[in-house]
């Protein structure tokens, strides 16, 4: 088939080489004007084209122009090339142009700096990246970049972004692959309607082209990027990965392989560890409370470290490894909790999941590709209804904690009969509890003392619990932070609970502040919330051009006890507040036990939800609702 392809494929790129010369891409009077709206870039010309002609043989040629008019612009260049024992570069180079498209830098392959792909205290580290090091003394500039590698694997490859970001637009993109039967190509598409796109695939040859895509700017509450953009998926239907075949058919085939091939005799330990760890659950039946002893002993005895050793990164070193020198990678520790899991007779599975603690990602269910587009590994146990999740890198997590990171999202779980799409853990808006409570003092002068005890559960837990490892200045300096609005703020005490059996976690303050109530005349205007004020209105809008997205929805309890200095009395108090809609919820009450003490009840309940932009000002006039009772003041007048 191919031999009427590759023809044709050839002609493409002697085409396309020659728009990659054309003059006009270098000069910047050139770019369309409505592509400079908004952007800090523009990509002029972007051209990625994969041969695939086997199992074992893929080269891959990249050109990139760009231009770029400011600082910010230069996150945008993208200049840089990853690399490893089985990804070789071939050629390499840059070149930079000032406006009027004259050449005024050269890079070749041996100028770009070269650094390794992972942290520094890498122990294991085969993977490198070449990347261009340039410093700009003027704008715009526009660079070009080009490389060639060549690899024996094949089972990843690149996804086209036509729009690769906010404030960058593309002028022209285009993306080939050409493929034998042997390999295959799938492809899904995502959000292209609406742009200038074609699809000019034939058979043996996948082809997109973009032109003219405009760049957008960020809206506040915008959603995951992916969610909205148009971008395009591939995988091979067959696949070569460092001395193994895989299909990319079904998720259950593809977990099957990889727990054959990357997973399978990685989780012997020594003898004597056995025994050890057999020892420690003796007596135990259970085999939930077996699983937490095995945790506690994991986070115990080990630490994280990024390592890059095994098959490309993606196999886990053994757990006798891991066991001798007490450190690994996501890979590499839950490898190694399975591995005493599987020794004291509890169940779990290897869990492959895209982690992030800005939004939930969740695996694709319908489109298979190469692990999946995930960059983490958790560890599952099964719990009849609800699956136990552990977070195998931390040393402070409670058991089963993962709100923040790996929650409410689908992810893979590799057993030995093969993948399953599992949704982990969702902390709903009513565990995810912050209830304040607190013993205010006001005297004649307006100034208050304070007894604070802040309780959180939930996502909110994770929020609060790394408080607790800071230093006093850095403690106090947070708390002055969160109560900004809070003049002459005095934190006196701080104390702290973190109970991890039951993941609550408390706070214990003690703060004053002078003149906090301020004056008029013989009057004091005091507000009751000190505690737990809503500030920020969301921004406003002429037209709002995206939807909009709560990522996680919660709830908070306010109770405080306001005891009035003797000599003041209440002259007047804000109405109760109630509101309800589908974003939320929000209520205020205050109760006036006697002439000199007063109950402060609010409760704010905030859903997550992915919403319409026709909704955002609704959403907006909510939260400024919120704002303004949060504000209300009590008045207090001198006793005659």
């Amino acid at each position: 088939m191919l031999k009427g392809i590759i023809p044709l494929f050839f002609c493409l790129l002697f085409v396309t080489y020659s728009e990659a010369q054309s003059e006009d891409l270098f000069l910047v009077h050139t770019i369309p004007s409505e592509l400079m709206v908004k952007a800090n870039a523009v990509v002029r010309y972007d051209y990625r084209s994969l041969d695939i002609s086997g199992l074992r043989n893929l080269n891959e040629k990249y050109t990139r122009i760009i231009t770029v008019f400011n600082k910010q612009g230069e996150r945008n260049i993208d200049a840089q090339i990853s690399y490893d024992q089985s990804r070789t570069v071939k050629k390499l180079s840059a070149i930079i142009y000032n406006k009027y498209g004259k050449e005024i830098e050269k890079f070749r392959k041996s100028d770009f700096e070269d650094v390794s792909s992972v942290s520094d205290n890498s122990l294991y580290d085969d993977d490198r990246i070449k990347y261009l090091d340039y410093t700009a003394t003027e704008y715009p500039f526009t660079v070009k970049f080009t490389y060639e590698i060549n690899s024996i694997n094949t089972a990843y490859l690149p996804s086209w972004n036509p729009l690769e970001g906010y404030y960058i637009s593309t002028q022209l993109s285009k993306f080939e692959i050409a493929y034998n039967d042997e390999v295959g190509i799938k492809k899904k598409e995502y959000h292209l309607d609406g742009y200038e796109i074609t699809n000019n695939s034939i058979e043996g040859l996948l082809s997109y082209e973009a032109k003219n895509v405009i760049a957008i700017k960020p809206e506040a509450y915008s959603p995951m990027f992916k969610d909205f953009a148009p971008h395009l998926k591939v995988t091979p239907k067959k696949f070569y990965y460092e001395g193994y075949v895989g299909y990319s058919d079904e998720w259950g085939n593809l977990g099957k392989w990889m727990y054959d091939q990357l997973l399978k005799d990685r989780t012997q330990l020594s003898q004597s560890t056995k025994i050890e760890i057999k020892a420690m659950v003796e007596g135990v039946d259970d085999p939930i409370e077996k699983a937490k002893i095995v945790y506690k002993y994991v986070q115990d005895r080990t630490r994280y470290i990024s390592v890059q050793e095994g098959i490309g990164g993606i196999q886990p070193i053994a757990a006798s490894r891991v066991d001798e020198v007490k450190y690994g990678d996501c890979k590499g520790l839950t490898n190694y909790t399975k591995a005493l899991m599987d020794v004291v007779g509890v169940e779990s599975n290897y869990s492959r999941v895209y982690a992030s603690s800005s939004n939930t990602v969740d695996i694709d269910k319908e489109f298979v590709t190469f692990l999946g587009m995930t960059n983490h590994v958790i560890l599952n146990i099964p719990n009849g209804e609800e699956d136990i999740w552990l977070e195998c890198t931390s040393q402070t997590n409670p058991f089963g904690y993962i709100a923040n990171f790996t929650d409410d999202r689908d992810v893979l779980i590799i057993t030995p009969e093969g993948g399953k799409i599992v949704h982990t853990k969702i902390y709903k808006t009513e565990e995810n509890l912050q209830v304040v409570k607190a013993a205010i003092d006001l005297d004649v002068e307006g100034t208050i003392q304070a007894k604070v005890n802040i309780k959180s559960e939930g996502y909110q837990y994770a929020l609060r619990e790394g408080y607790q490892n800071s230093p006093l200045k850095d403690q106090e300096l947070h708390y002055k932070n969160e109560w900004d609005y809070v003049n002459n703020l005095k934190v006196d005490d701080i104390s702290y609970d973190n109970n991890k059996d039951q993941i609550i976690f408390t706070e214990s303050i003690n703060l004053s502040a002078k003149n906090y109530a301020s004056k008029s005349g013989t009057r004091l205007l005091f507000q009751p919330n000190v505690l737990n004020r809503v500030t920020y209105i969301p921004t406003r809008y002429k037209k709002r051009a995206l939807d909009f997205e709560i990522e996680r929805g919660f709830t908070d309890t306010d109770e405080f006890t306001i005891n009035i200095d003797p000599s003041l009395e209440i002259e007047a108090m804000p109405k109760s507040v109630s509101i309800s809609n589908m974003f939320g919820s929000y209520s205020m009450h205050i109760e006036k036990v006697d002439e000199h003490t007063l109950k402060y009840y609010r409760t704010r309940i905030l859903n997550k939800g992915y919403y319409s932009n026709e909704d955002y000002n609704s959403y907006r006039a909510f939260v400024a609702e919120i704002v303004k009772h949060d504000k209300s003041k009590i008045v207090l007048i001198s006793k005659p």
